[in-house]
């Protein structure tokens, strides 16, 4: 069972998930969450950085492509936290400027970042 919260600000909802026991490990776990996402009428989820297993951030496990790519085809939004503390290197640190130029998957340094991306972003873009 996933553990998450739901939130929401100025009448806009979002689904966070921050479970260090049980993160993101596989593609099922993605789809636990676009269900969370569509029983409670939103396409925004922020997952903070600890609520992924390692093996998301190196990118040649594959996990991150094909946990994103479900989110994408859902049309769902998702911001991952992770905080300064939280050193990003290699391809992934390669993977996250190039998301970032995007509209579906993005990475912030806090939550109150994320959740402005979240407040000014359209569904369709």
């Amino acid at each position: 069972m996933m553990n998450y919260r739901v939130i929401e600000i100025n009448g806009k909802k979002y689904i966070e998930y921050a479970s260090v026991e049980t993160p993101i490990r596989k593609e099922e776990n993605a789809i636990d969450l676009i269900s969370a996402c569509f029983e409670y009428d939103t396409n925004f989820l922020l997952i903070q950085a600890q609520a992924l297993v390692d093996d998301f951030f190196k990118l040649r496990t594959g996990l991150a492509g094909s946990v994103l790519q479900k989110f994408i085809n859902y049309n769902i939004k998702v911001a991952v936290v992770m905080t300064d503390q939280q050193e990003v290197k290699g391809k992934f640190k390669e993977f996250i400027t190039e998301t970032n130029k995007g509209n579906s998957f993005r990475v912030f340094s806090s939550k109150e970042e994320a959740e402005n991306w979240f407040m000014n972003t359209s569904l369709s873009s």
